[in-house]
């Protein structure tokens, strides 16, 4: 019997199919040993030595796994092929105390049956390097994890907690928000003429000398010059035409697609990697059950010769041989440490066309795999074709340019329609001739802070810099949306208070460490340690002793911000004991000076409501959420513990019942208060009043207006009937 370990159950349902007899596939569930939570766990004066556990609800996993190992004469590690994976991998050897010559290591790209009987015959040992290298990062995460987080409850608030990367993650969103707030705006203005059949140019010279953007800064200059336009005769000075080839972009990698699914779709990077993780694992389609696609924690945009021969075969059949470029397409990896035995993220059987197998995918699935398929088919395909064409028009003081494109051949765009690439036919005009002057718009601008990031923006910037890794930018955004420190509002990330005044303390103390540059270095470090280039005792002893020494320096000169508790004459209810006022995530609140032998807390000022309680008739007083969301509370508690949540006057379009707003780690939404026999969510502000299209009932804003909220609707009410 041969034992295959993978990492989750799906994983293991798909290879089960293409395995058969003689295989026992067992799930690990993901990690089975880490270090302990209660306590430190690394032992720094015996070379960062880690002291890993089995959690208790891996215990079970651990014991089944032993029991299997030992009726199996080899053991196949099918693990994720990323360092993690190769972590994952390690970790269950030794937890089973498996012979490591009974171990063999297989990876794969994506789950099909060629894929996995070629893993299996290409087996190697498990890469001791990759798992020192994770092994590092653990530690490392560690060390300021456990370290940082007790001063800044000490120094700040109880519950604070730190990390490695995502506190430089918190930084680049306090930092934008400061520009931002100490941003000021600069007047200018453009000045636009319109000739015959409606060409519209820019101001582009005066008296021969090129104008740059600030040129006109008041409304007063505007008017002179638009003054002096309207005097002058113009003709057609040059017209200048030239093809232009626009490319198609490279196969996904993880932050590409995160960024992408975030901008198109709406996603964010958590939900993303979630549905490409089932994707990849293994979707039923009919009797068959395969992955449709390649692993999605990846930077490397290699692909496989075979499926860009089979893309091209496609391409070939579906559109024609017009469309096939004149060499494949070949795209270079960017980042400096992505590792080039990786593939892009990519379907792994272009032939199964998106349509083909929406019957089997929620529309999540759908949506997400349709991205993935047009992408790496249109990153094999032939460059997009523009006629560009320039028409300056002068007159003896003024120039002004008008610019336009014409597509004349499709390329890649055919299947990648997800562009918005505005084009329009170019004016028929002859040089020298005399054009009319028919329209001079002088139009007032002012400059604009840079904008709040997105977490698709965010992403970018972090993959900029170097910081993180495919398989950590989900839990990077994930981390600092739960800890409360930025709050994710109209897909923009604001930093809460708390998080502000954090990063501030973090940035006084230990901006030596907790940087760009130095957490940039600290990853390449890391893929030393994996590439053999580095030992992984020096990269931690280095990083340590600079740690040390700055959290030494901040426990004796950090200012101590905590807000010490106040005494009042309320009793606790429950036990008897004075009240304190203290000051939490959300502000002030009382809690008995009992705790901990007593949590019993309440708002510093209830307020009242005219809503009765549906039990006992007492009144209903608002309250507040561990995460800051209202709800409804009785006010004879503890006699009675009804809670509700605060109407909103908002009526669910699916089952008629109330809309109540609720929270989650993601922000703020509206649910059906029916739930769980309705299940409607939705973000963002909303209204209720009836589509005259298609009848639903509530519409939600967004720029352009008043957006149907029934997503298959188009209709938009550009003006609001509030």
């Amino acid at each position: 019997m041969k034992l295959v370990i993978v990492e989750s159950p799906a994983k293991a349902k798909t290879i089960s199919k293409f395995l058969g007899r003689g295989y026992n596939i067992v799930a690990s569930y993901g990690h089975i040993r880490d270090l302990p939570k209660k306590s430190f766990g690394v032992e720094i004066d015996k070379d960062f030595k880690p002291k890993y556990v089995v959690p208790r609800d891996k215990k079970p996993i651990v014991d089944e796994i032993k029991k299997k190992y030992k009726e199996a004469d080899i053991v196949y590690i099918a693990t994720d092929e990323d360092r993690e994976g190769e972590a994952i991998g390690w970790h269950i050897v030794n937890a089973a105390k498996m012979d490591e010559s009974k171990v063999k290591r297989i990876v794969f790209h994506e789950i099909t049956k060629s894929a996995i009987t070629k893993s299996i015959d290409s087996w190697r040992s498990i890469n001791t390097d990759m798992v020192s290298s994770q092994e590092a990062r653990r530690i490392l995460d560690r060390i300021v994890g456990y370290k940082l987080s007790p001063l800044l409850a000490k120094k700040i608030q109880k519950g604070l907690s730190a990390g490695r990367v995502q506190s430089v993650a918190l930084k680049l969103i306090v930092d934008r928000e400061d520009e931002i707030n100490l941003f000021k705006p600069q007047e200018y203005w453009t000045i636009h003429l319109v000739f015959e059949k409606d060409i519209d140019a820019a101001l582009s010279k005066i008296d021969s000398k090129a104008i740059d953007k600030f040129f006109i800064k008041t409304e007063k200059d505007a008017k002179e010059i638009v003054k002096q336009i309207k005097k002058e005769q113009f003709i057609v000075k040059s017209i200048t035409k030239r093809k232009n080839n626009k490319n198609p972009d490279a196969p996904f990698i993880t932050s590409t697609l995160q960024m992408t699914a975030s901008n198109l779709l709406g996603f964010s990077s958590k939900k993303t990697m979630r549905i490409a993780q089932k994707l990849y694992e293994g979707i039923d389609i009919g009797k068959t059950r395969v992955g449709l696609i390649t692993y999605m924690r990846t930077d490397s945009f290699n692909i496989a010769k075979e499926a860009q021969a089979s893309a091209l075969k496609l391409i070939e059949k579906i559109l024609g041989k017009e469309y096939l470029p004149d060499k494949p397409n070949i795209y270079k990896t960017k980042a400096k440490s992505a590792q080039e035995a990786h593939e892009a993220i990519r379907p792994t059987d272009p032939e199964k066309l998106p349509d083909m197998v929406k019957q089997y995918l929620t529309n999540d699935e759908y949506k997400l795999y349709t991205l993935i398929w047009k992408r790496f088919i249109a990153s094999q395909m032939k460059p997009a074709v523009f006629n560009s064409v320039s028409v300056v028009f002068a007159s003896e003081k003024f120039e002004a340019k008008a610019n336009s494109r014409e597509l004349i051949f499709d390329g890649y765009l055919r299947i990648w329609d997800y562009s918005k690439i505005e084009t329009s036919e170019a004016p028929s005009l002859k040089k020298n001739s005399t054009v009319n002057l028919t329209k001079v718009t002088p139009k007032q601008h002012f400059t604009e802070p840079p904008p709040r990031y997105t977490e698709a923006s965010l992403i970018k910037e972090l993959e900029k810099y170097g910081i993180g890794r495919p398989s950590t930018y989900a839990s990077i955004i994930d981390t600092i949306i739960s800890r409360g420190y930025v709050e994710l509002k109209e897909k923009r990330f604001f930093p809460q208070q708390i998080g502000i005044t954090t990063s501030k303390m973090l940035d006084k103390f230990f901006n030596n460490i907790i940087n760009v540059k130095f957490t940039a270095k600290m990853e390449e470090g890391l893929d030393k340690i994996a590439q053999k280039e580095l030992d992984k005792i020096k990269l931690l002893k280095d990083f340590y002793n600079k740690f040390k020494q700055l959290l030494d320096v901040a426990y004796e000169k950090m200012e101590n911000i905590k807000p010490k508790p106040q005494e009042t004459d309320i009793m606790c209810e429950l036990c008897g004991s004075p009240m304190l006022i203290r000051e939490g995530r959300f502000g002030k609140f009382l809690a008995c000076s009992n705790y901990p032998k007593c949590k019993n807390t309440k708002p510093l000022e209830q307020e009242t409501t005219d809503e009765i309680c549906d039990k006992c008739g007492a009144p209903m007083v608002i309250k507040y959420s561990k995460k800051g969301a209202k709800f409804l509370a009785c006010s004879n508690y503890p006699k009675c513990k009804n809670t509700k949540s605060i109407p909103t006057g908002l009526k669910c379009p699916e089952c008629g019942g109330d809309l109540v707003e609720r929270s989650s780690k993601r922000g703020k939404f509206y649910g059906c208060s029916n739930y769980p026999e309705c299940k409607f969510v939705i973000r963002g502000v909303v209204k209720n009043i009836k589509c005259p299209e298609c009848g639903y009932t509530l519409f939600v804003k967004k720029k352009d207006g008043w957006h149907c909220a029934q997503k298959e609707c188009s209709y938009i009410e550009k003006e609001s009937k509030d």
